[in-house]
């Protein structure tokens, strides 16, 4: 008689013919300080996000109002708008970069930014640039929220008239903080429900924005009889000398603007069906997008000057100039859309995660947003976008600096240390690889602080245009901080190749 024996269940990870990695079915970490469901790997059956999903989600992100007021931002510091185009366009090339590679590790471990941040900054450590970009993330929520909601406020206003002359609350109408606060709960209601939630909203969210735009553009040009005033305009910084020094800074800021998610692209990639997805999907859909976007919203505004005798770069402002109540609701439902779709991937994901991986057996996923929720509002982070150059220079550029400073560590270790090559289970394990020195990798945070004081220490202001010095906090860094995102990435990438011996790379995983 033949006795059968079960087969013995496989102790590490398990890869894939595609090169993924997971965990053995019904595996957890013991240690709950450092795990909950939301941080596991995503098993490899449920990453099913395709090309299309993650164009998807790029074409819902960046059609949104502070992209579009992008271009009118350098248009406002002198730039003509091919000058402006081509400063975003070269941006959203570059920013891909970084991108891509640290998206590699959501496809290949099922993996968010916190966890993959804990194999160069240690256990613990991680929660270093794990919270400097749930900050930014809440500040951003913020500002995308109240610009979500002044449009609410615009348009109803245009349809029911006399909003705006309701009775005033901490100096705004009332009605407009119902509308803020009504926007602010549809957000969270829909990231609630999750990221197959998120997923499905982008799908078909991305067409109606882009058919959303497209009528905004045909409307316009009808009006006009054709573009043509503000695309004659010359710029008033030429090509010259007086060009570079707003050229420089102004394309940190545009890297600044997705610098953010070029950490936390995990969070979204870890969700994919293969390399092939997330690179396809973000590289149609990223930099065409922005580009495309940019030159729309210029194109629109070019029209607004012929018909109206000036440019109207906000398009919340131009739609309301309609009398159509059809065109206002239309365009209500295009605002509502076009700015939950980023607030709630690019904004309350992150953070989401963030604060889950901080006190995991405390936070959850949902939990994590509803944090992220209130202090995006408690912080007030929309008095950052009150000028051009406070938004650009100020707002962006130091966030461009520090972000970048953590990239390089990221891309450091994952990509030139460990050759893509992690150990799956350390990363929840303490005493494990990646514990370091009580959790912490102090080579990690040396190559931080000296890439970030590099990148943001010379950080300054023209008079009264801003909080920094006008020789800057230091004044011989001044120089660096109009290449903040490139300088804090290049010189942590450096420092932390230079610190990191070799041997800290793990065995392969299968």
């Amino acid at each position: 008689m033949t006795t059968t024996v079960p087969p013995v269940p496989p102790e590490g990870p398990i890869p894939d013919p595609a090169g993924r990695v997971e965990l053995p079915p019904g595996t957890r970490p013991p240690d709950s300080r450092f795990v909950n469901d939301d941080l596991l790997p995503v098993p490899v059956a449920e990453r099913r996000w395709t090309t299309y999903n993650f164009a998807a989600l790029w074409v819902g992100m960046a059609h949104n109002i502070p992209s579009w007021l992008l271009a009118s931002g350098l248009v406002a510091l002198g730039m003509d708008w091919k000058q402006a185009v081509f400063t975003i366009a070269l941006a959203n090339v570059i920013v891909l970069a970084p991108m891509l590679l640290t998206g590699h590790a959501g496809p290949r471990y099922g993996i968010p930014f916190p966890v993959l941040a804990r194999a160069s900054f240690g256990l613990r450590g991680a929660n270093l640039p794990a919270m400097i970009r749930a900050g930014v993330a809440c500040a951003w929520f913020g500002i995308q929220t109240w610009i979500g909601g002044q449009g609410i406020f615009v348009l109803l206003g245009k349809i029911f008239g006399g909003w705006a002359d309701a009775s005033e609350i901490g100096g705004q109408p009332w009605t407009l903080w119902l509308c803020f606060v009504l926007f602010w709960v549809l957000e969270l209601a829909i990231i609630y429900r999750g990221m197959e939630a998120l997923r499905r909203f982008e799908n078909w969210a991305a067409p109606f924005v882009i058919v959303g735009a497209l009528v905004l553009l045909v409307w316009i040009a009808v009006k006009a009889g054709g573009f043509g005033p503000l695309l004659d305009q010359p710029s008033e910084l030429g090509w010259g000398a007086d060009f570079w020094p707003v050229f420089f800074p102004s394309l940190m800021g545009m890297i600044a603007f997705w610098s953010t998610l070029s950490l936390n692209i995990p969070d979204f990639t870890r969700f994919g069906a293969g390399q092939r997805a997330q690179v396809w999907g973000q590289t149609l859909g990223l930099p065409t997008t922005m580009t495309l976007f940019a030159l729309l919203s210029v194109f629109v505004t070019s029209g607004s000057q012929a018909v109206y005798g000036a440019a109207v770069w906000d398009p919340v402002e131009l739609a309301a100039k309609t009398d159509n109540v059809f065109g206002l609701l239309f365009a209500l439902v295009t605002v509502l859309v076009a700015t939950i779709s980023v607030n709630i991937a690019a904004n309350v994901v992150s953070p989401a995660y963030d604060l889950a991986n901080l006190a995991p057996k405390l936070i959850t996923f949902r939990t994590g947003a509803l944090i992220t929720g209130v202090v995006g509002v408690v912080i007030m982070p929309w008095k950052l976008t009150e000028t051009p150059e406070l938004y650009i220079f100020t707002w962006l550029g130091v966030v461009g600096g520090l972000l970048g400073t953590v990239a390089g560590i990221l891309i450091a270790d994952y990509w030139l240390v460990r050759r893509t090559v992690l150990d799956l289970p350390g990363l929840y394990t303490p005493g494990g690889p990646y514990w370091y020195t009580a959790g912490w990798n102090l080579r990690a945070v040396a190559a931080f602080a000296v890439g970030g004081v590099l990148a943001v220490g010379g950080s300054h202001s023209a008079p009264g245009k801003g909080p920094f010095p006008e020789d800057g906090l230091i004044p011989f860094l001044r120089p660096l901080a109009d290449y903040g995102w490139a300088v804090g990435l290049a010189a942590s990438l450096l420092l932390y190749l230079a610190l990191m011996p070799r041997r800290a790379r793990p065995a392969p995983a299968a």
